[in-house]
């Protein structure tokens, strides 16, 4: 699997497991349809965005064996959530070695690269 940048798709997250096959990675498989590709690190102000247009990620939902996600949380999301999210000036930070190459057909490289980061290891700013 290739990543935005045309190199080797890295993890994104495992605490929480991310990823649509819940592998840790942002794979984008066939059964994939909403194309869980962008490898986001969360913040207050995204949740909340996707909270208030219908995207619960808040929220444990134990029989799914989905714990709830908070600020700092590395998560794999829809790419077009993600960009709607964008286009209403509250996109979370993306991890581009993490993000699989097939998000490049909805979103463009050069706007993944205006949120580009590492995730840094004091968490408290993200919010």
């Amino acid at each position: 699997m290739r990543n935005v940048l045309g190199t080797e798709l890295v993890e994104c997250g495992t605490d929480p497991v991310t990823g649509f096959t819940r592998s840790g990675c942002c794979e984008v498989t066939p059964q994939d349809t909403g194309v869980h590709g962008i490898c986001a690190v969360l913040t207050e102000d995204f949740l909340a965005h996707q909270y208030s247009v219908g995207n619960d990620l808040l929220t444990p939902r134990p029989s799914w064996g989905f714990p709830g996600l908070t600020p700092g949380d590395r998560w794999c999301v829809v790419a077009l959530r993600w960009l709607q999210a964008h286009e209403e000036g509250r996109a979370a930070p993306v991890v581009l070695a993490a993000t699989h190459e097939q998000v490049l057909e909805l979103v463009p490289l050069e706007l993944l690269r205006r949120y580009a980061v590492d995730v840094p290891d004091d968490l408290s700013g993200l919010v």
